[in-house]
């Protein structure tokens, strides 16, 4: 009788995904699945994003998703969603990052209704520090929403999906549209030139949504969402007192300010401390605070899942091809590769942060390329043809544009708003000088 033992592990190489053990699926994306891993020899465990390649080449998102993985090596910050590892087998690109069960924010707003003050008040502290901290790094999210934000087992909150987020220039201002439109600021959607400054408007539109389960502009069309956003001034519902301070209302409007330099974390020569100092964040001990030391108000309940359970039944029902481990080929010729695979070889490379050498991708005096782009419009929107406002959404480039690894260009496909988890994106600038973050 026959007797079949697995190949022992060399940790001392290479990460790969034999080094972890596959765990249950939390969350789905537009080229597929999240799940819990742990790591065989430290038993410590991770969220495990997997990319299915083929899936990534014909939706042309192949520098997307090397630019996503370049920009979180750059990245490590307590309230951001950490890269540990990243690698690929011949069929999937795989990022490890911190994990996190206690749901994201969109989850527990559908659940409780809405939340209360002091709850917002504590994970807007946490995000505003994590924003500035991408800002330093000349980094800007383009999608914070609260299906964005995920919170750890202790209720701390963390920035997550940077599948769209891009490096800024000190010299030229961005105009491609991307992100979700129900949070972009005038300056994307008016198409006038943008840069970090648009987070913390979109960083206003979730403080405010989740205190009133309700965003402040809002359309059924894209047209009427850009004209809210362009011209509607900001009004909250008349009981908006019996949830939130003064100190918080002001607060908000300060974040949704139209002009980018008088908004709240924006204004020249103040940037974040104007945020630390502003009245409704008085009982916040910042030094505290970002050591990760302080006691959130909300602390998620981890004996239920805080996710959507029905991403394994697809698995389980064989919907989709289940993960497994499968060893690599052997020596592969990549000059007989497609042009797309053999980019994702080559420069979706592995990251270990076990063995930090981080590097910094970020594109030092190189000139900003004009991207061109097509007329199409590209909003999501559902089979009734109703706007799907937290739907990530992207501009593509023209055919003839280059894509270099800060001018990246996707064509999504039509996706709900669960499904939006993964999106694309592509820098087109002007020649607008625009000053960086204080």
């Amino acid at each position: 009788m026959g007797c079949c033992f697995s190949e022992p592990v060399d940790f001392d190489g290479e990460v790969n995904l034999y080094h972890f053990d596959l765990h249950r699926a939390v969350g789905k994306g537009a080229f597929g699945k999240v799940r819990v891993v742990e790591h065989k020899r430290t038993k410590k465990l991770y969220a495990l994003k997997y990319i299915e390649k083929t899936r990534c080449i014909k939706q042309k998102a192949v520098a997307n998703v090397i630019q996503e993985r370049r920009l979180l090596e750059e990245i490590d910050h307590p309230f951001v969603v950490n890269l540990r590892y990243a690698f690929q087998d011949d069929e999937n690109c795989f990022f490890v990052l911190d994990l996190m069960l206690g749901g994201d924010l969109r989850f527990h707003l559908e659940r409780k209704g809405h939340i209360p003050e002091d709850v917002v008040r504590f994970w807007v502290a946490e995000l505003s520090s994590g924003l500035a901290y991408l800002h330093r790094k000349k980094i800007v999210h383009r999608d914070i929403k609260p299906d964005n934000v995920l919170l750890d087992a202790a209720g701390h909150a963390h920035l997550t999906d940077f599948n769209v987020a891009i490096h800024f220039s000190e010299r030229r201002q961005h105009t491609s549209v991307a992100g979700s439109m129900a949070y972009m600021a005038p300056q994307v959607v008016g198409r006038k030139g943008y840069s970090w400054q648009i987070d913390w408007w979109s960083l206003g539109v979730t403080a405010y949504e989740l205190l009133f389960h309700r965003r402040p502009f809002d359309g059924r069309t894209a047209e009427r969402m850009t004209n809210s956003i362009l011209k509607d001034s900001v009004k909250f519902p008349e009981d908006c007192r019996t949830r939130c301070s003064d100190a918080g209302l002001q607060a908000i409007k300060s974040f949704l300010h139209k002009e980018a330099d008088h908004r709240l974390g924006c204004v020249p020569g103040k940037g974040f401390d104007d945020i630390k100092r502003h009245p409704w964040f008085k009982t916040i001990d910042w030094a505290v605070l970002e050591t990760k030391e302080a006691q959130p108000p909300f602390v998620p309940d981890m004996k239920q899942a805080n996710f959507d359970v029905s991403h394994e039944l697809d698995e389980f029902l064989m919907v989709e091809k289940p993960l497994t481990h499968t060893k690599r080929k052997a020596n592969a010729d990549l000059d007989k590769l497609k042009p797309e695979m053999r980019q994702l070889e080559e420069q979706f490379t592995v990251y270990d942060f076990t063995h930090p050498n981080r590097m910094s991708y970020y594109p030092h005096n190189q000139i900003v390329t004009k991207m061109g782009t097509e007329s199409t419009d590209h909003t999501a929107v559902s089979a009734t043809g109703t706007l799907l406002p937290t739907s990530t959404i992207i501009e593509r480039s023209s055919a003839s544009s280059p894509v270099t690894e800060n001018a990246v260009a996707f064509q999504p496909p039509p996706v709900s708003e669960d499904e939006a988890g993964e999106g694309a994106h592509q820098l087109a600038s002007s020649s607008q000088p625009i000053p960086p973050p204080p």
